[in-house]
């Protein structure tokens, strides 16, 4: 019985691991999320943990009115979202991000960085 039970466990945290595997994270982006940058972008990359569907994958870069400072739609290359930027004044920019993975799972999320002396 107790080879069993060990057995069932196993199983379910195999299966667990896999489900939690299947959706597209935000591993890394530049500017890094957080990171105070002394002169502005001219691009924002998103690095993601699985590729991206293009068609349904979105970001959008606003300042600190609200005002959109992307330059519109991303391009993408595999698990790579990459968005231009205008040129950016001193202050703190919010990133918005909506990915759904190749495996049909979406994900999003949200993050500042912030351009000048902080």
């Amino acid at each position: 019985m107790r080879i069993s039970t060990f057995a069932i466990a196993a199983v379910l945290t195999v299966i667990a691991s896999a489900a939690a595997e299947a959706h597209a994270f935000l591993d890394h982006a530049e500017p890094r999320v957080g990171s105070t940058v002394p002169t502005a972008p001219r691009e924002l990359s998103l690095t993601y943990t699985q590729n991206l569907e293009p068609a349904f994958s979105t970001v959008a870069v606003t300042d600190a009115n609200g005002m959109r400072v992307d330059l519109g739609k991303p391009s993408f290359n595999g698990t790579v979202m990459r968005v231009g930027l205008r040129p950016l004044s001193p202050g703190t920019y919010r990133v918005r991000w909506h990915v759904l993975s190749v495996d049909t799972h979406t994900t999003e999320g949200n993050f500042t960085f912030h351009v000048g002396k902080e």
